[in-house]
């Protein structure tokens, strides 16, 4: 189904050039043997092309799996390090849970600007512009492409905050530098230890290194020269394979006639169905090279930013104590697909 335009062509295009193979008397056709070489310099690119972008999913995978880990330590430090415990004008322990629950929530925000900034078209992502990409777009749920920005990410700042944002361009970035603030500002009331301060400070380091290579993988594409080339390579084999395959099956004919007498000529016509299942590979194999080339475009194979956050965001929030009712469920999964 996904590629079933692609299918209907390709019938078309073998038809058409086996048509003109058989009412031409053999006259048109092409020798098997340059085909053959540049199927085989093709199968060799879109190798290439399947593991650089199978590489770049991984790479963004391996990210955002270091993301959850440092957002649980994150948590669990924010809880344990903000204490009276080193302060000369003790607070309560509601104020206390309020400025725990302040930075948590701040951490959530981050990790939504962070993927809704991961989501933002870029011009070289053109994965969900296709026909049947967007046909299955409409069957899975993008949170990013369906909820308001900020409408979302409002639920988890002040409104000092959300003003601090409203300007901002990298408004991932700018949550990160008021989460720095707002640290400092508790350590110099005592309310976090300067050790337990630089402790904190170093995962939020480490919180800038993670978003830096998921921004590097979102903003640096695979290089054109390679995808472009990859495409007119393809499409170049794709459509003189027909006419190669005909000629090939006509020899087989011709070989059937010198020990048999005489040939059926539904024996030429074999090569349209041939034709398409090698068409079919081909052009499979680097349509799933190109669907992986940007992982988080927004399609059903991309890395599951959206489940990977609304999931840290939930294991912070019951940790911190908050009502089963105030903490959002995860991510509606359709079509057996996570986003």
């Amino acid at each position: 189904m996904w590629t079933r335009y692609e299918t209907i062509v390709f019938l078309i295009i073998a038809i058409i050039e086996v048509a003109l193979f058989v009412w031409s008397d053999q006259v048109i056709q092409f020798p098997f043997t340059p085909v053959a070489l540049i199927g085989t310099a093709v199968a060799f690119i879109i190798g290439f092309q399947s593991n650089s972008a199978y590489g770049r999913i991984w790479e963004a995978r391996q990210i955002w799996g270091a993301i959850v880990n440092s957002s649980r330590t994150f948590g669990m430090m924010a809880q344990d390090f903000i204490t009276n415990e080193h302060t000369k004008n003790p607070i309560s322990e509601e104020e206390l849970q309020n400025e725990r629950k302040i930075v948590i929530h701040r951490h959530i925000a981050w990790l939504t600007a962070l993927r809704y900034s991961m989501r933002q078209s870029k011009p070289w992502e053109y994965v969900m512009r296709e026909h049947t990409n967007k046909e299955w777009a409409k069957k899975i749920y993008v949170p990013e492409f369906n909820e308001d920005f900020d409408a979302t990410i409002k639920n988890y700042l002040t409104e000092d905050d959300f003003k601090y944002l409203s300007n901002k361009g990298n408004k991932q970035t700018a949550v990160l530098y008021l989460q720095s603030n707002h640290l400092r500002q508790l350590k110099e009331r005592g309310l976090i230890w300067e050790f337990s301060f630089l402790e904190l400070e170093n995962v939020i380091e480490e919180l800038f290194t993670h978003q830096g290579k998921s921004e590097r993988i979102k903003n640096f594409p695979y290089p054109r020269q390679f995808a472009s080339l990859m495409h007119y390579f393809t499409w170049i084999f794709l459509l003189i394979l027909p006419l190669a395959m005909a000629s090939q099956f006509g020899e087989i004919a011709v070989k059937i006639s010198d020990k048999i007498g005489s040939c059926p000529d539904w024996i030429i016509w074999l090569s349209v169905p041939f034709s398409m299942a090698v068409m079919w590979v081909f052009h499979t194999m680097n349509r799933i090279g190109r669907v992986g080339e940007n992982p988080f475009e927004g399609s059903a194979n991309d890395v599951p930013i959206s489940t990977i956050a609304r999931g840290i965001e939930i294991d912070m929030r019951q940790n911190l104590g908050e009502p089963k009712e105030d903490i959002p469920a995860p991510f509606e999964v359709r079509n057996h697909t996570q986003m």
